[in-house]
Parts: structure tokens; sequence; C-alpha cells
């Protein structure tokens, strides 16, 4: 990416207003259902716990692992948008160098240089996500629902795409409609149609089937850069 286009993404950094994208949310296309919400969240809290039963041992073997490579911190956290534009630490084990975001913020490309040989590896299989269960637990994110966005891209996709901040009418996660259909090689407008299909259309099955998606692609290692 060249310093032209960091650049502009860096004048986003200390420009969010969380009560700013709160105001220009389209609550008219988000109807609550208790008992959707109700079922959701004991999906979240079930899945999130299994899972650390299987998480656990790998966050501690490949943080070790990690640790060995280069001598840097295991946990990496990151601040993300969630529901109504409230921000929320995302934690993930560490897949890129310490000094990957030295020249600004940037978004992973293909083949990425600032990965490691160990990330690279944790990445593909999505092992570097096991943190974020910690996330769903806490009740920031849910196990299905669009993928959190950093602060300054939210706010510099809303200026390129109207109505991109509909995306936060719901809590954001870990996996979604999106990256189960091109993951990373979508475009932000493509997720954006992505993502309000789901907000419009969610259901239980919906939800399985994308949850049996994502473990499909886990298992395949596609769509991970």
């Amino acid at each position: 990416m060249d310093n032209v286009k960091i650049m502009a993404r860096n004048e986003y950094l200390d420009s969010y207003d969380n009560k700013k994208i709160a105001s220009i949310i389209d609550y008219s296309l988000y109807k609550e259902n208790i008992f959707y919400n109700v079922y959701s969240r004991v999906l979240d809290i079930l899945l999130s716990l299994l899972g650390l039963v299987i998480g656990i041992p790998l966050i501690i073997i490949f943080g070790i692992i990690i640790k060995l490579e280069d001598g840097g911190p295991i946990i990496y956290k990151q601040e993300r948008v969630g529901k109504q534009g409230k921000t929320f630490y995302l934690y993930k084990l560490r897949s890129m160098r310490v000094d990957a975001e030295k020249y600004g913020v940037q978004w992973a490309q293909s083949n990425d240089p600032r990965i490691s040989k160990v990330g690279s590896f944790i990445r593909k299989t999505r092992i570097d996500e096991l943190p974020q269960l910690f996330n769903i637990l806490k009740g920031d994110m849910s196990v299905v629902g669009p993928r959190p966005e950093r602060p300054m891209f939210t706010m510099q996709f809303n200026d390129e795409i109207d109505g991109f901040v509909n995306r936060l009418l719901m809590k954001p996660g870990l996996t979604g409609l999106a990256q189960v259909n091109g993951g990373y090689d979508i475009s932000p407008k493509e997720k954006l149609e992505y993502d309000l299909y789901y907000i419009k259309n969610r259901n239980i099955f919906m939800d399985l089937n994308i949850i049996l998606k994502t473990i499909c692609i886990i298992l395949t290692g596609n769509g991970a850069r």
C-alpha cells in the first residue's frame, strides 16, 4: 500500500465519534426479536465455553511458539467498533511482526510480508481468532454477525459507501455471512450487502448454516490471508 493511502487512512485515527455514528444508523432496518436475542445469547455462551475447552490449550501452545519466534507479545489487542458504534478491544493471537504498523494503519494484504512464520499458520487455520471467544463471553461480540471493523475504517468506509454504519445495528460476530461468502477477498461494499441481508433475514437456520460453513473453511484453510 502506498504512503498516500496510509496517510489518508490515518487521518481518521482521531476522528471517530461514537455519538455521531450512533445518530446516523438507520434503526428501522433492524427489528428486535426477544426470542432470537435470548437464543443468540445462550448459543454464544455455550459455543464460546465449548470452544475454550479446545481453544485454551491451543492458545497456550501457540502463545509459546509466538514468544519463541521473536520475543514479542503473544496477544494482540485492537480497538474495534461494536453494536451502535460502541468501541471495544478485540483480542487475537499476534500473527504479524511487532512493527507491522510502524508506517501507519493498513489492511492485511494477500501474502502480506508483515506476517510471521507461525502467524501464517494460525491465520490460515483461524487459531489466531480463538481469544475472541472471551469477547463473546463478555458480550461485546456474538458467534455470528458482521465482522467488527476498526474505528478509522468505519469512518472511512461510511464516507465512501452510503449506509456502511448500518452494519452496527447488531453485535459483531466471530464469523458472518460475508466471511463464508468471500471472506477477506470481498470489497467493503459487498461486505455491507451481505451483512445487511443477514441483519434483515437472520434466523436460527441461517446461523447454523454459517457456523457449519465456517467449520469447513477452517478445515480447508480457504479465504485466509
